[in-house]
């Protein structure tokens, strides 16, 4: 893996999230959650690089972001896309799903939360910014289609410190 620089860095963005979807871990080496994230942005703001993801509240992962400064982001190939299917269906709460897959942790260099060894692209990333949707706000019918149990995504928005692909 090289290190990228935010200015440097270039991506078919809609594929990363629609297709390939991003492995967002909160936490530390020692205690973390993972789940696979299909909805989000990379991009500028505040003069800064930045992801934004989104996370449901009943989110396991979600307590872990809550009480954590950073989180990263991994993108993977084609290969592990069962292993990221089953971390994105699987809960923390019920055991160690990651040992269930072929994914290994691997320290981060400016952050706690940690990476993957397999990983393809390892987004480093410190919040920023946190606020639950308003479903008041929606402009269009989304709310009803894609929230009929009322359950809006709370935003986050996580500064990208360091950046790294193969």
């Amino acid at each position: 893996m090289r290190e990228i620089r935010a200015e440097e860095f270039t991506l078919k963005a809609v594929d990363l999230w629609k297709n390939q979807w991003l492995l967002l871990t909160a936490g530390t080496m020692e205690d973390c959650n993972m789940m696979t994230v299909a909805w989000g942005s990379i991009g500028c703001m505040w003069n800064r690089p930045f992801a934004q993801i989104v996370v449901r509240p009943q989110r396991y992962t979600m307590e872990y972001l809550e009480r954590s400064e950073c989180f990263t982001l991994c993108a993977f190939p084609e290969e592990y896309h069962k292993d990221l299917q089953h971390l994105g269906t699987a809960s923390g709460r019920d055991g160690d799903k990651l040992a269930e897959t072929a994914l290994t942790l691997m320290a981060s260099s400016s952050v706690l939360s940690p990476g993957y060894s397999q990983a393809s692209l390892i987004l480093e990333c410190r919040k920023m910014y946190a606020q639950n949707m308003d479903p008041a706000c929606f402009i269009t019918d989304t709310a009803s289609k894609v929230y009929p149990e009322k359950d809006y995504h709370r935003i986050y928005f996580g500064e990208i410190v360091k950046m790294f692909g193969a």
